[in-house]
């Protein structure tokens, strides 16, 4: 068990921050709706009835909207575009020691390889899906964090505009508003900032020990970890 743990310490640790987290918010995130309740003269929710409403949903998911897109467009773009001095890039062609990647190998010279995973042994469509699959998954799990924050924000909008003696919208109405995009571009933007800085901070800095960052010697010309 403590060799399992140590070899899985990494999504361990991970999911353990990400529920301490996600504890965290909804605790307060039900004190301050509730807060708000109050201030308008209803009656405070119970927990589970707060997990149901749109202003968890909303915070929730356009979180998570934005942190998919961040690394689905990173791993996407980090396939065909490079930093040069980046740990986070490929090696530009003209860059001495360049050659071909360990990622662009060719994945039909293993089909034989008993260990490849089963997509690379079959070959044809499961391969071609296969060879992109992590930024396909990345993508679709933005889609759906995308439409899981217009439906759940509709649901808090509403609210707000029949409190407010206003029509009601449906989720391709909240689309249609500026809230939705107002929303969804704060944390766009956040996410692309720190996609550049990871980029173009590991050209000059380190962190002894981490895949993330080139070698403490490394020069600073030097791109990827090598």
């Amino acid at each position: 068990m403590r060799k399992w743990i140590r070899g899985h310490s990494l999504s361990i640790a991970a999911i353990a921050l990400f529920v301490a987290a996600f504890v965290g918010q909804v605790l307060t995130g039900r004190a301050e709706y509730n807060q708000d309740q109050q201030a308008h003269g209803e009656e405070p929710v119970p927990l589970v009835q707060y997990l149901a409403t749109g202003h968890f949903g909303e915070a929730t998911l356009e979180n998570w909207e934005s942190e998919f897109l961040q690394m689905a467009v990173f791993v996407f773009l980090t396939a065909f575009l490079v930093q040069r001095g980046s740990a986070e890039s490929k090696k530009p062609k003209d860059e001495p020691g360049a050659g071909e990647e360990p990622s662009d190998e060719d994945p039909a010279k293993h089909r034989n390889d008993p260990r490849a995973p089963w997509p690379v042994r079959r070959g044809g469509i499961a391969l071609a899906l296969y060879r992109n699959s992590l930024s396909i998954v990345l993508f679709l799990l933005f889609l759906a964090s995308f439409w899981g924050h217009a439906m759940t924000g509709a649901v808090e909008y509403s609210a707000e505009q029949l409190a407010h003696g206003d029509a009601a919208v449906g989720t391709l109405g909240y689309l249609a508003t500026s809230r939705f995009w107002f929303e969804s571009f704060q944390n766009w933007q956040s996410e692309f900032l720190s996609v550049f800085a990871i980029a173009v901070l590991s050209i000059w800095l380190r962190q002894q020990h981490s895949p993330e960052s080139k070698p403490v010697h490394a020069p600073y010309e030097q791109t990827g970890e090598e």
